[in-house]
């Protein structure tokens, strides 16, 4: 297996980027990473390791977070973005990941990589955590803000694949995010998307599910329109945050405190670790001919090892060749 990595992308790139990919190469000794990305930076910081699953692709322009998406794809066509999603398409590398900016991934993605016959948008697909820790796949969370009834079709089915291939979930259930749990819920899009989801034939589809709800794991797939699910997702990350900062205060009040987050200190450290976004880094841009992932901007070395281990499930369970098998049948 060969992932490309965009060592130039993120916030803390390349350096934090160079870090994962060699935590990587030591923990997959059986795939190989090539770093993409200009030369000096990402030799000097390989030049102490002696790792020979771990290669580099120089390149000499970088696609930065405040750059306008499509303009600067087209315009930077050597920088480590363009160049990574095409080693894709070339068949050079079975994925790639990057933690750069979003919007210019995805026109990236579509340009060049291509999208499959037969998906008419593209959806940014991660996973969430979940109190079960089992997690749920929520697609879209901003990849199409303004999508049709039939988009939310295909991000089910493409959903429904991905789980049962790259997580190993048989028959998953796929809800769609609305704000009631009643049949006929909802604005117009919501309601058109019930009706086709519960006459496809291929998903296992539950019915409506509320925002409320999602963490608690009521079913393994979550589709909704690109707008809810980025506000989704933001919310559910904020009040991560905020839950982890609430509870080290509250343990570290006083001695009493301090005493009882002792005993319970292993529990605690499961349930956060659970309930950490950061663990569940990586989102599949699902619906391209290859594997491209989007892994978080602010990751660190650790997140970013997160976001490669993610991309190997997703490349041996040959997810992007089962749906294209899917949508042919």
């Amino acid at each position: 297996m060969r992932i490309a990595l965009d060592a130039m992308g993120g916030d803390h790139a390349p350096a934090e980027i160079v870090a994962g990919a060699v935590r990587a190469a030591r923990a997959w000794p059986d795939t190989h990473f090539i770093l993409v990305g200009k030369e000096d930076q990402v030799t000097a910081l390989l030049e102490e390791e002696r790792l020979t699953n771990i290669s580099y692709r120089a390149t000499t322009e970088v696609i930065e977070a405040t750059d306008e998406p499509v303009r600067s794809v087209r315009r930077k066509k050597d920088s480590s973005m363009v160049v990574g999603c095409q080693m894709v398409r070339a068949g050079e590398a079975d994925a790639f990941v990057s933690a750069g900016n979003t919007g210019a991934l995805m026109a990236a993605g579509l340009f060049y990589t291509g999208r499959l016959k037969g998906i008419d948008r593209p959806a940014l697909a991660p996973m969430f955590p979940t109190v079960d820790g089992r997690g749920i796949l929520v697609l879209d969370v901003g990849a199409n803000i303004d999508p049709r009834p039939q988009h939310l079709q295909q991000y089910a089915l493409m959903g429904s694949i991905y789980m049962e291939k790259a997580r190993g979930v048989a028959n998953p259930r796929i809800g769609l995010l609305n704000i009631g749990a009643e049949a006929g819920k909802g604005n117009e899009l919501t309601k058109q998307t019930y009706e086709l989801l519960e006459q496809e034939e291929k998903i296992r589809f539950v019915g409506n599910v509320e925002a409320r709800e999602v963490l608690q794991g009521p079913c393994e797939v979550v589709v909704c329109d690109g707008f809810s699910g980025n506000i989704l997702l933001k919310s559910a990350e904020g009040m991560g945050s905020i839950l982890l900062k609430g509870i080290t205060q509250e343990f570290t009040r006083n001695a009493l405190t301090k005493g009882a987050a002792f005993i319970l200190k292993k529990g605690l450290k499961r349930f956060l670790k659970e309930m950490d976004y950061r663990e569940y880094n990586g989102a599949m841009l699902m619906g391209l001919k290859g594997v491209v992932v989007k892994a978080h901007g602010s990751s660190d070395a650790h997140e970013f090892m997160i976001a490669i281990r993610r991309t190997r499930e997703i490349v041996q369970g040959q997810v992007v060749s089962k749906i294209s098998e899917s949508l042919a049948t």
